[in-house]
């Protein structure tokens, strides 16, 4: 497999189980998001996937976050673009070894890996039908320079109103982008900082348990 993950099969025996792809956080690792694993829907096999770009310590990064003087704080934006490819890429192997249910993909990232999720559903249109990007944005530089018109993917947006690492002005933008090309998105706040509130888990969890 081309990335390192863990995995919770359906509690249930069904054929072709709806697949759920969790993408972790800058310097975190496949585990973290896992926790939420054991409280959702039965039936959804569920996989956690570890970034490719070892930083120590047990963290990993889908791409590097850079300092210095002139640009400030940046990102890498190769190294962004290396990492969408790999979870493409993974996502078809999961699929196949799973054999999991085509039509019900949910790719659900957090910050570094909710800007992934945003960005690997515009350029691989329709791999994934549903996104859930928690703590992040829609960093424009990632998107293909032409935007397909058949895309069919919903999103479930959140954001922490005081959150210190992306601020929340950022990811208002995302539903706006969002409704331009048509795509249907339901955007919500929590008042906290990085992270995720008990609410908002049971608000994303009801949001996939609808289109399952």
């Amino acid at each position: 497999m081309s990335l390192q993950y863990v995995v919770r099969e359906p509690k249930v025996s069904i054929d072709n189980p709806p697949l759920l792809i969790l993408l972790h956080g800058y310097g975190s690792n496949e585990e973290d998001l896992f926790s939420f694993a054991e409280e959702l829907p039965e039936d959804l096999l569920i996989v956690s996937a570890r970034a490719p770009h070892d930083m120590g310590y047990g963290g990993y990064a889908w791409y590097a976050i850079n300092f210095d003087a002139i640009n400030g704080k940046f990102s890498d934006l190769a190294q962004a673009s290396e990492s969408i490819d790999k979870i493409a890429i993974f996502i078809d192997e999961i699929k196949e070894k799973y054999n999991t249910n085509p039509d019900k993909t949910f790719l659900l990232g957090f910050s570094q890996g909710a800007i992934l999720s945003y960005a690997l559903s515009f350029k691989y249109p329709n791999k994934v039908q549903h996104v859930v990007a928690l703590s992040g944005y829609i960093n424009e530089e990632l998107l293909p320079s032409e935007i397909h018109d058949m895309i069919n993917t919903d999103y479930y947006i959140s954001h922490g109103t005081v959150d210190q690492v992306l601020p929340v002005d950022w990811a208002r933008k995302a539903p706006i982008l969002l409704e331009n090309f048509n795509l249907e998105n339901e955007y919500s706040e929590y008042p906290v900082g990085h992270g995720v509130a008990p609410q908002n888990f049971y608000s994303f969890k009801n949001w996939i348990e609808k289109r399952l």
